[in-house]
């Protein structure tokens, strides 16, 4: 396996461990597993899954789910609009 394997599959792991964290209630755990997938990601230069990226919050480096920490809205015309429980705002396109 090359590098860029082993840094995805580990991308994917602290994803997992990050997402299973937040649900928990170990919100400190998992801002650094997502901190430091980050930085996986920025050594390799390999990118983080789309999922990962939009479900992460940019100010705070905090895991969002819906409902617990993140609140999702449609926005008319064709957003969706996430807003982390830190304030910060990200809107995404869908069709």
């Amino acid at each position: 396996m090359d590098d860029a394997t082993i840094a995805e599959e580990r991308i994917d792991r602290l994803a997992a461990f990050a997402r299973s964290m937040t649900r928990a209630g170990e919100d400190d755990l998992a801002r650094e597993a997502v901190r430091l997938a980050r930085r996986i990601a920025e050594r390799h230069r390999c990118g983080v899954p789309r999922r990962f990226e939009r479900f992460t919050c940019d100010a705070c480096d905090a895991y969002l789910i819906p409902g617990r920490n993140a609140r999702v809205r449609l926005q008319e015309g064709s957003h969706v609009v996430i807003r982390c429980d830190c304030g910060a705002t990200e809107r995404y396109p869908y069709r």
